[in-house]
């Protein structure tokens, strides 16, 4: 048995609570104790607060390698930008892929990420688990249906042959699988049906890019006289299972849809404020993604969703820090299949991360105030120790496997 003994631990409340011992078996936490003045002997001491693993709950690996290579001032838009990610695309190999993934998802340890749903329309499913292994968070792997438009390489030939493709797939002990309508643009009704139901038999998370741009919408209704939120409800892929991603362009139906069906919205604030998409609102039960990764740091994420609103509204306060870090934490963790994490309790996965409260962003931070000024003040950088499964995967905020920064280097040098 391992145990790590919390000076302050988010357990889910309103605040932080002072001095917590967890106690882990295996990969679960056994026990949980509040009010252990000091550590146990044994114990591993976590100065600051301590969160459950943080869940990426959309992200496309590859996307790293464009990170401050689109910001050229050109008027542009999401489509200007998508040229340049399909030149992107075009350069991938499995190994390529494998390098640059495990590059990113290490990248995302260092910021708390446990885990990460990996929305791929690449289709390098197999170098995608075997990056997530080697640089130690958990993965649901969300293999995109994509049927019309993009690259060749993304599409499939029929919905059939993607089913046939995907029920290939074997998931691991710390991979799980997802499946995903890319966009109403990409896959046709009958096909978003066919994977409604692929996804149905199977209980597997079902996540689609929603209406992230009014283009997308006006095209939609004109073809079908629908939303795509509307579409994608008549083939049946709206449960609690469904996440609806960016969401940015939702109207009152499109919410209500998403709310009774007891659905996630999954916002992205850097990628949707980086790709000029507009300010979403959440719907349902929220989720955070890196998206594009603009920026790796679901700590900017959720206090964006907050703070793009506060300007949106001109309102402050829609959305508490504890909201936050639910969605940051056990919500994304539900939304990608694995309901038994995210969260600090008996029984749950023993997946960690503390947070520095002595660095300059946080220093002077008082108990009651940690998880506010965590969420709205701290950044990734903060992140001294993450914890998966039980096991320490950053220690004093460096990876114990892999130096980040090289690895980072060589999978984009070796692209451009």
């Amino acid at each position: 048995m391992t145990a790590y003994w919390c000076e302050l631990a988010w357990l889910g409340g309103e605040l932080a609570e002072s001095h917590v011992l967890i106690e882990c078996e295996g990969e679960r936490i056994a026990r949980v104790v509040v009010g252990e003045a000091r550590p146990p002997q044994g114990a591993v001491a976590l100065p600051g607060l301590t969160l459950p693993g943080l869940a990426n709950a959309h992200s496309h690996a590859f996307q790293r390698a464009l990170r401050g290579r689109t910001q050229a001032p050109t008027h542009g838009s999401f489509w200007t930008w998508r040229e340049q990610m399909y030149a992107l695309a075009g350069k991938l190999d499995p190994d390529r892929s494998y390098a640059l993934a495990r590059a990113t998802f290490a990248e995302m340890a260092l910021a708390g990420i446990t885990l990460v749903g990996e929305f791929d329309y690449v289709h390098h499913s197999e170098a995608m688990i075997q990056a997530a292994a080697d640089a130690g968070i958990r993965l649901t792997l969300i293999d995109a249906c994509y049927l019309h438009g993009g690259l060749p390489r993304f599409r499939d030939a029929s919905a059939e042959a993607w089913a046939d493709r995907v029920a290939q797939l074997a998931p691991s002990p710390g991979a799980r699988l997802g499946v995903a309508i890319h966009s109403v643009r990409a896959v046709d009704p009958d096909s978003a049906a066919t994977v409604s139901r692929f996804a149905a038999d199977r209980a597997w998370p079902l996540h689609a890019h929603v209406s992230e741009q009014p283009a997308e919408n006006e095209e939609c209704l004109e073809r079908h006289r629908m939303t795509p939120l509307e579409l994608l409800d008549h083939a049946g892929a709206l449960s609690e299972r469904f996440t609806a991603v960016h969401a940015t362009h939702f109207n009152a139906g499109d919410a209500r849809r998403l709310e009774d069906a007891n659905a996630y919205c999954c916002l992205c604030p850097t990628t949707e404020r980086d790709l000029a998409d507009g300010i979403g609102r959440p719907h349902g039960r929220l989720t955070l993604g890196s998206d594009s990764q603009a920026v790796i740091d679901i700590f900017e994420e959720a206090r964006a969703v907050e703070l793009d609103q506060r300007l949106g509204t001109g309102v402050r306060g829609n959305y508490a820090a504890r909201e936050l870090a639910a969605a940051a934490t056990a919500n994304g963790y539900a939304s990608l299949g694995w309901p038994e994490g995210g969260r600090i309790s008996e029984g749950a996965l023993a997946d960690l991360v503390t947070v520095r409260l002595d660095g300059p962003r946080l220093a002077g931070t008082p108990a009651p105030h940690a998880l506010d000024a965590v969420v709205f003040a701290g950044t990734a950088s903060d992140v001294e120790t993450v914890i998966v499964g039980g096991r320490e995967l950053v220690r004093g905020g460096v990876h114990v496997r892999i130096d980040v920064p090289d690895e980072l280097a060589t999978a984009i040098g070796a692209l451009q």
